[in-house]
């Protein structure tokens, strides 16, 4: 048995460092880090792409790989137009986060793609910069989604059967590389952003370079608009997201044969 000397010596002694072993990085760094992530997965379009049209479709992917490869499985990402049961169909969508497993279907014609309404999560439209008219233009786009009918059936469980449930609230946002006011969230921003509301409304945005805002709106005159600054915008967007997204847990089961009877031919016809 060693003796008290020895103890308190082994106790005392710092093994050799292993240098094969990573540095242990702390929550900031491993954040900041993250940021860098999806900054460089991004891209900076604008600088690069000399064409308008081709840049704001390059932001749109990259925008959407993005998410695609940082949101929790459960979710699709894709652009998208959505189609109810009733043959109504929305505008063509940026980005749609849709769901993977009540409403597993996703209808191909040509080059795009339709997505069915109840299993939309979020809505968002891409462009270069924040602007009044961007804001506007977003909040059409999306009104054109939540307008869209609903369906809800029961869900079968080992214990018994769930009620059908209620189709929640689609989000609705914008993403931007950057905002085109100095400064980027000031009295024109939230001018802009009271000026959309009801079905319109827009919930969260991210501008890359500049910030990420939230909205919370209700029966005052003004919305209660939250903005954010912090060193990695984007890895905080990223969080925001997600977290509000779980809030909003699974989507509605699906009514598949409201869809299948449009292959009825009278009904086609």
């Amino acid at each position: 048995m060693p003796s008290a000397s020895t103890a308190i010596s082994l106790a005392t002694s710092s093994p050799s460092p292993d240098k094969s072993e990573p540095a242990r990085a702390q929550l900031p760094a491993l954040l900041n880090g993250l940021h860098r992530l999806l900054a460089n997965e991004l891209g900076i379009t604008r600088d690069i792409v000399a064409h308008a049209g081709t840049k704001g479709d390059v932001s749109e992917s990259r925008w959407i790989e993005m998410l695609k490869n940082h949101l929790p499985a459960r979710y699709q990402v894709n652009k998208a137009f959505v189609i109810d049961s009733k043959n109504e169909c929305s505008d063509q969508l940026d980005i749609v986060i849709h769901d993977r497993q009540y409403s597993p279907f996703v209808l191909k014609h040509d080059s795009a793609l339709y997505v069915p309404a109840e299993s939309v999560y979020a809505a968002f439209e891409v462009k270069q910069e924040m602007s009044g008219e961007e804001i506007a233009y977003a909040a059409k786009k999306i009104e054109s989604v939540r307008g869209l009918h609903r369906t809800s059936i029961p869900i079968p469980h080992a214990g018994g059967t769930y009620p059908p449930k209620e189709p929640q609230h689609i989000l609705g946002g914008l993403l931007c590389l950057r905002s085109s006011w100095s400064p980027p969230f000031g009295k024109p921003f939230e001018k802009a952003i009271n000026g959309v509301y009801g079905a319109g409304c827009l919930e969260i945005g991210c501008a890359a370079e500049n910030g990420v805002f939230e909205v919370e709106y209700s029966d005052s005159v003004s919305a209660a608009i939250s903005v954010q600054t912090p060193e990695g915008p984007l890895a905080y967007f990223l969080l925001r997201l997600i977290a509000r997204l779980q809030t909003m847990a699974t989507v509605p089961s699906l009514d598949m044969m409201a869809y299948a009877r449009w292959l009825d031919t009278d009904e086609i016809n």
